[in-house]
């Protein structure tokens, strides 16, 4: 009877890791747009000009919008070398400066992988700001490439730890550029690879913890 109790804690517990396996919610959004966007791979990419929705959205301040007209070949050759569409290099959500951009995702708890991606379409090589996750300065002092070129960072292990990751681009006099008026196209947030947990460690664990309280 004591052996069958056994049993089926471990049963649950093992309900109770499986969810761990499944894949953690994504968070993407495109700038410069309200309307939410299908990728060629079936990735929804919302709207980034939304406030307060289930997933996120900008806060303080709405951004304001422009589009960028054209891409160099070798700009679209490098979205697509990066497995991005290029559609979403045509719009940007900025601020004008002193005013900066925030944005927020409700990710929960976790750690996470973060992607930067931006088409200048104004300022080339003369547009200056600081990049920050979760109140860090990722990326001091950043300069957006040439006009009609794009760019893409990501920065790894995000950690965070009170259920929203925040990212603030403001716009900084010491880069040197004449332009400091802060912007991106797209913004992609996903789980950091290697932190899911696998139920069947947990199970082992477990398990063991069970036999020897048994002794």
């Amino acid at each position: 009877m004591r052996l069958l109790s056994v049993l089926m804690v471990v049963a649950f517990l093992g309900i109770l890791a499986v969810p761990s396996l499944l894949p953690a919610e994504e968070f993407r959004v495109w700038g410069g747009k309200t309307d939410d966007f299908t990728d060629s791979k079936g990735r929804v990419w919302h709207g980034a000009q939304q406030e307060n929705q289930f997933w996120g959205g900008w806060i303080e301040k709405l951004p304001r919008i422009a589009e960028v007209q054209t891409l160099t070949a070798d700009a679209q050759a490098q979205a697509e070398a990066a497995g991005y569409d290029v559609e979403l290099f045509y719009a940007v959500s900025w601020a004008q400066f002193p005013d900066t951009v925030k944005y927020q995702f409700k990710t929960g708890d976790g750690v996470f992988d973060v992607t930067y991606l931006v088409g200048e379409h104004w300022s080339p090589n003369n547009r200056g700001f600081d990049i920050f996750i979760e109140e860090d300065n990722v990326e001091p002092l950043y300069v957006t490439p040439g006009k009609d070129e794009i760019d893409i960072k990501t920065y790894s292990s995000i950690e965070v730890s009170d259920g929203t990751l925040d990212l603030h681009f403001a716009g900084n006099a010491e880069t040197g550029a004449g332009d400091l008026n802060a912007m991106f196209s797209a913004l992609e947030v996903v789980p950091a690879v290697g932190t899911a947990v696998d139920p069947k460690a947990k199970l082992t664990t477990t398990w063991g913890a069970l036999k020897g309280n048994r002794k």
